[in-house]
């Protein structure tokens, strides 16, 4: 039951008064013992978070991945000044000269700008360089783990029309609690609603509206990947003839160990414009799965970044103080 309840939370977690009851109900269990195993695995740290996953564009801020040169005695203490920016969601150590790679985002009302917020983090690590790599075209972005063993190789990566949206202070007060890690209680949108004093149906109403305007990609569960199993993860990189970009992208989104998926610039010294993020449970996997992709789109000139150390992975916290304080302290 574990592994397929794991796979189903991933894919969509119900919005629902009693959301655990109708997982429970769709695997013939009960919702006691979904609640007691999903607790289980939060205590083991195998469900890092349940919540609601938005597009960070879409909500207004401006993001980019970004990679640091940093000389290796100086590492850490890079780190943790990249870290202490509320707008660095992911930070790794990777196997390369640009070592430390960081997703990086600034709030709709940044008086800095990402460009000069990168600026400054690359004067406080005192790193020898930096490239921004923002998303220049989006295939994919769909991170679950195929916990069940069941999971095709490949898989249709379908394009969803969005209805338009004006965000309102009732869309940020929702998205304010929708971005929380859910309690494991039977009613756990319950605090929520009465905190905003909304009843059950004008709050999914507001949650789906966010849904079918893309603001919303989906409400779901996140795995620490690791602990559950998948102990390898390699950003594989491409370079692409920019003519023929768009439809390698396309073919590599479509393997299911593929979570993320872009096109992004291509510099004299980093000469790979397609990025593609490999899932695996061994680095043999990663490297096998690699080495097909690499087959079926015939490129040669690709890379392979493997993570060595996680230095910082938590959703983003939109809409929150702690960018303009970050701001005012620089």
């Amino acid at each position: 039951m574990q592994d397929e309840l794991l796979y189903q939370m991933q894919n969509a977690f119900p919005m629902t008064q009693q959301p655990f009851k109708e997982i429970a109900a769709a695997m013939n269990t009960t919702e006691e013992e979904v609640l007691s195993t999903v607790q289980r695995l939060k205590d083991e740290k195998i469900i890092r978070q349940t919540s609601a996953i938005f597009d960070t564009k879409r909500l207004g801020y401006k993001s980019s991945l970004v990679a640091f040169k940093v000389a290796e005695e100086n590492i850490d203490e890079a780190a943790q000044t990249i870290n202490a920016h509320p707008g660095v969601s992911h930070n790794y150590l990777r196997n390369h000269d640009y070592n430390i790679w960081f997703t990086m985002a600034v709030a709709p009302d940044s008086t800095l700008g990402l460009e000069k917020t990168i600026e400054i983090l690359k004067e406080q690590t005192g790193a020898d360089d930096a490239i921004i790599l923002p998303t220049l075209k989006m295939f994919k972005i769909s991170v679950k783990m195929d916990t069940t063993g069941k999971r095709a190789k490949k898989e249709k990566v379908k394009k969803t029309a969005h209805k338009a949206i004006e965000l309102t202070p009732r869309h940020i007060a929702v998205i304010k609690e929708l971005q929380k890690d859910i309690a494991v209680t039977s009613e756990p949108y319950k605090e929520a609603t009465e905190k905003l004093d909304l009843s059950y149906d004008e709050f999914f109403g507001i949650a789906n509206e966010l849904k079918e305007s893309g603001v919303m990609r989906r409400f779901a569960t996140i795995l620490n990947h690791r602990k559950a199993g998948f102990g390898a993860n390699a950003m594989s990189v491409w370079s692409v003839p920019e003519e023929k970009g768009e439809e390698i992208g396309r073919q590599m989104a479509e393997f299911s160990a593929v979570s993320h998926c872009y096109l992004r610039p291509s510099y004299p010294d980093w000469p790979y414009n397609l990025f593609a993020m490999v899932h695996a449970k061994t680095q043999e996997e990663c490297d096998t799965l690699i080495e097909e992709m690499a087959k079926e789109s015939g490129l040669s000139k690709y890379g392979k970044l493997y993570s060595t150390v996680e230095f910082k992975k938590q959703r983003l916290v939109y809409f929150d103080d702690a960018f303009r304080k970050w701001e005012e302290s620089v």
